[in-house]
């Protein structure tokens, strides 16, 4: 008899044992950290675009220019790791024609575009420069970038969680209760992604180019035990 009651009286004295996970009162905040700075990097998308009757006369035309381009770089002391061909192109041209008559093909456009990475930004100006007066044709944009956002992004997370507990602390100290220890921090949001954060700050070069600044972000979410 007594066997049978164990199992039962067990289970009940489980039931009735107190919740200690489902007591423990929290509260939940959220933290953001920036961090800025101007850009050390940056690159440079330019391009030669020719036309020609043929397909063959486009591509040499475009080739030839091209050439002119990169010996251009080269002698800027760009090294060769720094330029990478984004996109390549031959698509024919046609006219409209009239209600009684189809498209009529005249002539191809060759495309050719490239990007130059610089080490320096005070070099920009005068590579926009050297690269229209090779030949390119064609300016499709200029980036800018942090080369090594990392020692950024440790300092915006310790702002993040910093603006984390300030926020908890006033809510905390508002309703009459104290922070207690941390249970969890979850990371998100703009982790590595520099952001642009523009500023006028012409360079001193032939072409005026504003860099700007940029910035990194952290955002955390810190979860406190309260009493």
């Amino acid at each position: 008899m007594k066997n049978r009651l164990l199992p039962g009286l067990i289970l009940a004295c489980l039931c009735t044992l107190p919740a200690f996970a489902a007591d423990h009162r929290t509260i939940t905040m959220t933290g953001h950290g920036e961090i800025r700075a101007v850009p050390d990097t940056a690159t440079v998308n330019a391009g030669v675009t020719t036309n020609a009757p043929t397909a063959a006369a486009a591509l040499s035309a475009n080739s030839g220019r091209m050439n002119q381009v990169f010996d251009a770089l080269k002698r800027l002391g760009i090294p060769g790791r720094n330029i990478q061909t984004m996109n390549f192109s031959v698509s024919p041209q046609y006219a409209n024609g009239d209600n009684n008559s189809p498209r009529r093909l005249t002539g191809y456009q060759v495309n050719n575009e490239v990007t130059v990475r610089l080490d320096e930004i005070a070099r920009v100006g005068g590579t926009l420069d050297t690269l229209v007066s090779a030949g390119a044709n064609q300016m499709n944009g200029i980036g800018f970038d942090i080369s090594n956002p990392a020692p950024m992004m440790e300092k915006a997370r310790i702002q993040a969680v910093a603006d984390a507990r300030a926020r908890a602390e006033t809510y905390a100290q508002a309703a009459g209760v104290t922070l207690g220890p941390i249970i969890s921090i979850s990371e998100g949001g703009g982790e590595g992604q520099p952001r642009p954060m523009y500023r006028a700050m012409a360079l001193a070069a032939p072409t005026p180019v504003a860099p700007g600044e940029q910035s990194v972000t952290a955002d955390v979410t810190v979860v406190w035990e309260i009493h």
